[in-house]
């Protein structure tokens, strides 16, 4: 593979399936809302795909079909009394094995599908049949921990996904970014103690789970330095999530050498969502996309996997998914984004408190050994 390739030489896959808009995510919020009043629907995963086809993007990428998983393929990553006890509810009326992870009749196939199309995009990408692809799978994954539904997250897709390519097409080491405004806390407790996996979640501090994503979070044993906090205060935008890039992501990601970069695409950091605090522009997705093509350029044959997580405006989610389609594709133009004018709001210069979040977290990051290079 060419590492000088151009965007627009480059082949991408791209996955996804009527199926995943039909899993229902029921949280119950109790008192006196109405009830179906949720956050997590198919609507703006759909709106995303019917912009991609409206558009023409969707037609320039290589059409991918989600894999079929067997219970071993969960097993890699979940405990086996987790996945009896979510096939047995989901035969039923469906259940909830979480916090915000409720679901309903039917969920468990659909969940299985989403964590296959994951596993699909990391095996065409490890497989060399296209360059890098797009996952646009519904439940999302990140939250979910080995027996534990969290966050809408009831398998654990990218985990899944890695864990199957390590066994079956003998995948290396996979660095995983998650810029999805919630802490990547699943992923990074299935992989805490294994070297092999470098987790690094950049997410607006202590929002969910309010107790986890701390910089003092490192991983574990031989592991140590292998996850990589970035807690962002509220409000940051296009530059703070750059200098973040620039001063821990790119240099953590240097430091390790991944033989694919995995990213868990939540677009729930956007200005409009309703889910987070943050405040970035649609642009600014196929901005942090275009860094992470540069890098995998440099590091491991610009083998990049992205992975839909959260995002819930119905209004913004499209703009911001063909943002980072456009960019994977190398084209532009295809998309007029209605609220680019936010690119222009007082809150994307890098902030004083900002750079004094990311400076900490970078500390933290080399005094684990993730950073090394002008290690302070």
């Amino acid at each position: 593979m060419d590492s000088e390739k151009s965007g627009a030489a480059r082949r991408v896959g791209f996955v996804s399936h009527e199926q995943y808009y039909w899993h229902q995510s029921i949280v119950a919020v109790g008192g006196d809302i109405e009830p179906g009043a949720e956050l997590e629907t198919p609507t703006p995963r759909r709106r995303l795909l019917n912009l991609l086809t409206k558009s023409g993007l969707l037609s320039l990428t290589h059409p991918l079909q989600p894999l079929m998983l067997e219970r071993e393929d969960l097993l890699r990553a979940h405990g086996a009394d987790y996945i009896d006890a979510f096939e047995r509810l989901s035969a039923a009326a469906g259940g909830e094995l979480g916090d915000f992870a409720g679901f309903g009749p039917g969920s468990f196939d659909i969940a299985v599908l989403s964590a296959g199309g994951a596993a699909e995009a990391v095996r065409a990408v490890t497989a060399g049949e296209v360059d890098t692809a797009y996952a646009l799978v519904r439940p999302p994954g990140h939250h979910a921990e080995r027996d534990r539904a969290r966050g809408y997250c009831l398998l654990a897709n990218l985990p899944i996904a890695i864990l199957k390519a390590r066994a079956d097409q003998g995948l290396g080491r996979v660095a995983v970014v998650d810029w999805d405004v919630h802490h990547g806390n699943g992923t990074q407790s299935i992989f805490y103690d294994d070297p092999d996996v470098l987790a690094v979640s950049l997410h607006q501090e202590r929002l969910y789970p309010h107790d986890s994503g701390m910089i003092t979070e490192t991983g574990t044993g031989d592991a140590v330095g292998t996850t990589v906090n970035l807690p962002l205060p509220a409000g940051s935008g296009l530059g703070a999530y750059e200098y973040a890039f620039a001063k821990v992501v790119e240099p953590a990601l240097r430091a390790f050498r991944p033989d694919l970069i995995a990213v868990a695409c939540g677009f729930d950091a956007g200005g409009l969502d309703p889910n987070g605090r943050m405040a970035l522009p649609a642009k600014a997705f196929g901005t942090l996309t275009g860094r992470l093509l540069q890098l995998a350029d440099e590091l491991c044959d610009g083998r990049l996997v992205l992975a839909q997580e959260g995002g819930y405006s119905a209004l913004h989610v499209p703009f911001c998914g063909a943002q980072t389609l456009s960019a994977l594709l190398g084209v532009s133009d295809l998309v007029t984004d209605p609220f680019a004018e936010m690119e222009n709001s007082p809150e994307q210069p890098l902030a004083v408190h900002q750079k004094a979040a990311v400076d900490a977290a970078r500390q933290a990051a080399c005094d684990s050994g993730a950073v090394t290079e002008g290690r302070s």
